[in-house]
């Protein structure tokens, strides 16, 4: 196995790892990735003496490691998010001559790690640090509308889990799944007077390699607006742009 084949192959056992959030069968792992069981083996061992994957004797499954967890903590420290966001954002709000923010989701809440506010542009909630529901928030409804159906439900199973603003906003399971559908077929999130009276929302999804969402885009507005048309594209090619540089920062 050729050095760049080998970390290629190792990269992908990560990735599935990563994206079934679940221990695996070595089987499981050589069917789905296309190997053979013997590679896939040699890979898990190596990996394995690495940290980056722990083997579950008793269960006959192997899962991600610490080494993983490790390498994910340095990324957070390093905030390689924020720093080639930054500049995107910036541009995006003189741009539009609206706030623009950067938001990832944190469970059911997305969590704002950007705020660029335009010159005349209003005061808003949505602050660096600060948490929102994800589903009465754009950036949280594109998000979700570009996980897998079977993650948004496991998220939120029930009325219950799912928190509205003064009663508005979905109300149940069925109602999100509605609103994650248009979501969908529209190709961008909308929030209107949800989070802050008189004020809207338009985002777009940052999407990874595999078409998981790793954040969202989004401006914030007065309405109405003389070309919203126009105002979506520009969010839209940011989460564009943004989601290609990431990509970029990851072949490298």
């Amino acid at each position: 196995m050729g050095n760049a084949t080998g970390a290629v192959r190792a990269l992908d056992v990560l990735e599935l790892l990563g994206r079934r959030g679940e221990p695996l069968p070595a089987t499981t792992l050589a069917r789905e990735l296309g190997l053979p069981r013997s590679t896939v083996y040699h890979l898990l061992t190596v990996l394995t003496e690495r940290g980056y994957v722990t083997h579950l004797a008793e269960e006959r499954r192997y899962g991600l490691g610490v080494a993983a967890y490790e390498l994910g903590s340095a990324y957070q420290r390093q905030a390689p998010l924020q720093r080639i966001a930054r500049s995107i954002l910036d541009r995006l709000a003189d741009r539009t001559g609206h706030n623009a923010h950067l938001a990832v989701l944190h469970g059911r809440d997305v969590l704002y790690v950007i705020e660029q506010r335009a010159p005349s542009g209003p005061v808003l909630v949505t602050d660096v640090g600060v948490r929102l529901p994800a589903t009465i928030t754009a950036t949280g409804l594109a998000m979700l509308a570009a996980l897998p159906q079977a993650q948004v439900r496991a998220l939120f199973p029930d009325a219950a889990s799912i928190v509205q603003r003064d009663g508005r906003g979905p109300a149940g399971p069925s109602a999100l799944a509605r609103e994650l559908r248009a979501t969908r077929a529209r190709g961008h999130a909308l929030e209107e007077d949800l989070v802050t009276p008189g004020l809207r929302s338009v985002a777009h999804a940052v999407l990874d390699r595999s078409g998981h969402p790793v954040a969202a885009v989004a401006v914030t507005y007065s309405t109405p607006v003389d070309d919203e048309g126009a105002l979506v594209a520009a969010v839209g090619e940011a989460a564009d742009e943004l989601a290609r540089r990431l990509r970029g920062q990851a072949r490298r």
